[in-house]
């Protein structure tokens, strides 16, 4: 009978374990670049942690709500923390393109520039696009809204 007088010590290593691990895993929450995501977080959630913030940001919300927004292409994790500092939440993020087919992209020679074309194109700004294109779009977008709320 010496099995059954190791079965509950094997058990409760298992068990110890499996408190250190930490919670698991949620399902992965996938949000497009420049687009945002609502989660809703377990109880207890005193902090939030973004293993890459170049990646994905994420704000807090009073209710439990959290909004996460895709900034670069890419994966990473998001840890919830409650006041002790147990993580009580590990999630991944997974940050993808825009995946619409209102996008178009031209290619010159190496230099590459995007469009928004809904229904009419105009330059829309992405990762990956030229520098020139990208620094030009950028002002021009940043004097507009300048100009918009009455600021030079």
């Amino acid at each position: 009978m010496p099995i059954s007088r190791r079965a509950p010590l094997w058990w409760l290593a298992c068990m110890a374990v499996a408190s250190l691990v930490g919670p698991a895993n949620a399902e992965t929450i996938n949000v497009n670049l420049d687009q945002a995501q609502v989660v809703k977080l377990p109880e207890r959630v005193a902090t939030i942690v973004i293993g890459n913030p170049l990646i994905a940001d994420a704000t807090l919300q009073n209710g439990g709500i959290l909004i996460v927004t895709g900034k670069g292409y890419g994966a990473t994790n998001i840890l919830a923390l409650d006041r002790a500092g147990r993580a009580v939440m590990d999630t991944n993020v997974q940050v993808a393109g825009a995946g619409t087919g209102d996008i178009v992209t031209v290619y010159k020679g190496v230099a590459r520039e995007s469009y928004s074309c809904t229904p009419l194109c105009a330059p829309r700004i992405t990762l990956g696009d030229a520098p020139e294109y990208f620094a030009s779009t950028l002002q021009a977008v940043g004097t507009r809204n300048g100009q918009a709320q009455g600021t030079k």
